[in-house]
């Protein structure tokens, strides 16, 4: 079983040899990467590349570890006791299974991808050691263990907001998706904007690196931001010549595709300014 990218998804050399890696050494695959460099998106190529079923565990910052597993609803089995419910007698009435419990007891093997794990508190990780580890985990309301029957594909994503602990990245095959070059940009926008216009795209992209090279910029502008920027750019029917009156005399076209604060809207703004008054 290996992945080989897909139609839809241009994955580089070394992200095939990540994810197949991961595949055999049976480890998780943590990635890396800025936000919108197609993190998520992995795992749903994976999933279609391999023609696996994804699980998809989205985490927030008040997601525990433990509704992962399976969450016991003890407000609802009070209330079925006061109203004299017969479903009270059985605990598994009560017992909703996690996102880790669906694909533990997936008869087939599914993709499971944990999605932004570092938005959650420090302890999250570490919480999920063991049930990562040896694959399965014990439900202390019924007795029962619950473990794999066929052993997930896991696809771990992270934004680097804060420091995953140590133990947990010893368990992980790891990959940090670096920011495409031009020639693997133009190959993505291709999947995105078939037959796009070359001098169009080259002069869009030379100007969106440029933005992103800014020195004192706040938010460097991503993948899925400057796919967006060329799809107005497409709508709205410019030339390569109106990209460039456009650098030069004022913000970029279309700056709220590329631009999402105004910290950088006025540090463009300032640029221009100052280039116009040296002319």
């Amino acid at each position: 079983m290996k992945f080989q990218g897909t139609e839809a998804y241009v994955a580089t050399d070394d992200l095939k040899v990540a994810v197949n890696a991961a595949i055999t050494l049976q480890r998780p695959l943590l990635v890396k990467g800025e936000p919108g460099t197609g993190k998520t998106e992995l795992a749903r190529q994976v999933s279609q590349a391999l023609g696996l079923r994804m699980i998809e565990w989205n985490i927030k910052s008040t997601t525990r570890a433990a509704q992962g597993l399976y969450e016991y609803d003890a407000v609802s089995r009070l209330r079925d006791s006061q109203l004299g419910d017969d479903r009270v007698h059985d605990v598994r009435n009560y017992i909703r299974p996690g996102k880790l419990w669906q694909a533990f007891d997936s008869d087939d093997q599914v993709v499971l991808l944990i999605d932004e794990i570092d938005k959650a508190d420090i302890e999250f990780p570490n919480d999920l050691l063991q049930e990562l580890d040896r694959m399965e985990f014990h439900v202390y309301e019924t007795g029962e263990t619950i473990r794999a029957k066929q052993r997930p594909v896991i696809i771990i994503t992270s934004n680097n907001e804060k420091e995953l602990p140590d133990a947990f990245l010893r368990r992980c095959f790891f990959h940090y998706i670096q920011f495409p070059d031009m020639e693997t940009l133009k190959k993505i926008v291709e999947v995105h904007h078939p037959g796009i216009k070359e001098a169009l795209l080259t002069t869009a992209l030379t100007q969106f690196y440029e933005i992103r090279d800014q020195q004192g910029l706040k938010k460097k502008p991503s993948t899925s931001e400057v796919l967006d920027w060329l799809k107005l750019i497409l709508a709205e029917d410019l030339a390569p010549e109106d990209l460039r009156a456009g650098a030069t005399d004022a913000l970029p076209k279309l700056h709220g595709a590329l631009l999402k604060n105004e910290q950088d809207v006025h540090l463009f703004e300032r640029l221009a300014f100052m280039a116009r008054r040296q002319r």
